[in-house]
Order: structure tokens, then sequence, then C-alpha cells
């Protein structure tokens, strides 16, 4: 009998997904030509979306409800900036939910969204626009493509 692989930290995936917010809402899916690839472990995705991949076969599907700690954070309102308007380039009119991009102290830009408009101030939102959001995820492992090289004895 054989057994079936299941994805393990330090594997390299393939999986297709849809991303959804609380009231149903498609924020972001893979199209069935590219599924996402990456190596669980390394950080390059959300924490509670690599969780959810792990132990999973290839051809398995499962649907992930991931909280705002393990997927962008809490909102924070050090995330928030008010900026005098004269700070404001002439050229943007800033519009409430408008992306703006920002520089940061250093060599660092920061996507921020206009979140409030007075007379003389914009206030920015510098938090990831699912910030404090709980997210579902529906997933299919499409392929395990790297296994991790197994932990060799001391």
């Amino acid at each position: 009998m054989q057994t079936m692989v299941q994805a393990k930290e330090g594997d390299t995936v393939r999986v297709h997904y849809t991303g959804k917010l609380e009231d149903g809402t498609v924020f972001d899916a893979s199209s069935e030509e590219s599924p996402l690839e990456f190596t669980i472990g390394e950080g390059e995705i959300i924490p509670g979306f690599e969780q959810a991949v792990i132990g999973m076969e290839p051809g398995e599907a499962r649907t992930a409800r991931i909280p705002p700690e393990e997927a962008y954070g809490s909102h924070r309102d050090d995330m928030m900036l008010t900026v005098d308007r004269g700070e404001v380039p002439e050229e943007i009119n800033p519009e409430p939910g408008q992306q703006l991009q920002i520089q940061m102290p250093g060599e660092r830009t920061a996507i921020v969204t206009v979140s409030d408009i007075s007379e003389s101030t914009v206030t920015l939102d510098a938090n990831h626009p699912l910030a404090g959001e709980p997210l579902t995820f529906d997933i299919q492992l499409v392929d395990i493509i790297q296994q991790a090289a197994p932990a060799h004895p001391r």
C-alpha cells in the first residue's frame, strides 16, 4: 500500500486558492493557469495560510478560517498618520479610499490609504488593507514540487 505524501515545513508547494472576507466578498484568487507557489516556513505568505497547507495531500482541498493575528494583524492606531494638507503634492487631489505612495525615512516607500480629509489635514492609514479582518481561504494543494530534505541524525 502506498502512503500519500503530506505537505510539511520546508516543502515547496503549489496551491490554488480563493480568499474571502466574512461577508463572502472574494478579495484574491489564484488563476487556473498559475497556482501560487511557495515554500512552507519561509514566511512568504501569511502564517495562517501556511499552517492550513501543512498536512494536506496533493489533490486535497480544505477551507481555512484565519483570524487577523495569523493573517495581516490587527488594525493599529499607530499606523494612522495625519499630515498637513500642504504636505500633499499639489497635483494630488486626495479622496477617501485612494491609495498613495509615500516616502518613509531612509529609502523606503509605503502604500497608504487616504482615510479622512479636512480643510487643513489628510489622514493616511498605513495598515495593510486587510488588517483586522478574519479571512477564509478555500485551498487546494495542487502539488508538492520539492520536499524538504530529511533531517540528518547527528
